[in-house]
């Protein structure tokens, strides 16, 4: 094969990465049983799975926010948690507090809600900045410290947040520090006439979360997330990824541009993106693909941008437009 962005490989790494494939299209089939005709939104979310991620999911209400994080977690053999959030939430109510044990005479942890595979925190932004900031150590580095000790969180670890952007009394906005955590943010929209149509027609007995069938096992998840980081990035992607993150900075709609670890997230999104393709190496289009639901809540506009009705979106799409992307040869 005669392309730049191909090396040699084992000959078993091909066949892994058909079988990654295989098994991610058969969880996406899965979750689509009950999120009828979001598949994009699907792959997004179980792309943030696999590139050890987090997923904001940003959308009105009544749109599947909820029920597609529980798909996910139903159709994973995974322990998974609820966190809704409320004005009243503390940070030790989702990582956790150390109780004195009378009996032995010390202090004992006892684990908050956020030690699970796979945690939906539910309205994030209604809770205080003081409660959202108790993911941030854990988002970050899979650990919760309480008392001067760390406590490691299982593999995998995925944390699925959604806020409403409507309704915004008593709210308080995720801060850019924590937005950077999440590997993407995404919206789930609504669903098209024919979808909609199957989805009235199959209620109240079509599929439910509940009835959806386990198809991997955590162990699995973890293969494929380990598989994931062998899989082969050229010169030229890697040099494709650093100049896209680097116009961003520079770029006189945006008072803010997005950070190295923007493009360490868009490089381990398109990785797994490329083995869902069935491929061992990434293209510049998986890049592409994914620059918006990766980068565009690291952007902060300029005054003059908000004014004009611009969006981070419409920014992006306008410098990867802009941005030539050498050829296979």
């Amino acid at each position: 094969m005669t392309n730049q962005y191909y090396e040699q490989q084992p000959a078993d790494l091909a066949t892994l990465a058909g079988q990654f494939a295989q098994r991610f299209h058969l969880l996406a089939q899965n979750i689509e049983h009950v999120i009828r005709g979001k598949r994009e939104a699907i792959d997004l979310a179980l792309i943030c799975l696999f590139s050890e991620g987090h997923l904001l999911i940003e959308d009105v209400p009544g749109t599947g926010k909820t029920t597609l994080a529980r798909s996910i977690a139903a159709s994973i053999d995974a322990e998974w948690r609820r966190i809704q959030f409320t004005p009243d939430l503390l940070p030790s109510d989702i990582t956790g507090v150390s109780i004195f044990n009378q009996a032995h005479q010390k202090f004992e942890f006892h684990h908050g809600p956020v030690f699970a595979n796979i945690v939906l925190a539910d309205e994030i932004n209604r809770a205080s900045p003081k409660t959202q900031s108790a993911l941030l150590e854990v988002m970050e580095e899979r650990r919760v410290t309480v008392d001067s000790e760390p406590h490691p969180v299982p593999r995998p670890f995925l944390v699925v947040a959604t806020q409403n952007p409507v309704d915004m009394d008593g709210t308080y906005p995720l801060p850019e520090a924590q937005l950077d955590r999440f590997l993407m943010k995404i919206s789930v929209g609504y669903p098209d006439h024919v979808s909609e149509v199957e989805v009235l027609k199959g209620m109240p007995t079509g599929p439910q979360v509940e009835r959806l069938p386990v198809v991997a096992r955590a162990s699995d998840v973890g293969g494929m997330i380990d598989f994931a980081t062998r899989i082969h990035v050229a010169d030229p992607v890697y040099d494709y990824i650093v100049a896209l993150v680097a116009a961003t900075r520079t770029n006189p709609h945006l008072r803010l541009g997005a950070s190295p670890r923007g493009s360490l997230a868009l490089l381990r999104a398109a990785r797994v993106r490329s083995a869902a393709q069935g491929r061992h190496y990434v293209v510049p289009e998986d890049v592409k693909a994914l620059a918006i639901p990766v980068l565009a809540h690291r952007l902060i506009l300029t005054p003059e941008a908000e004014l004009r009705e611009r969006t981070a979106q419409d920014v992006l799409a306008e410098i990867l437009a802009g941005m030539p992307v050498s050829q296979a040869a």
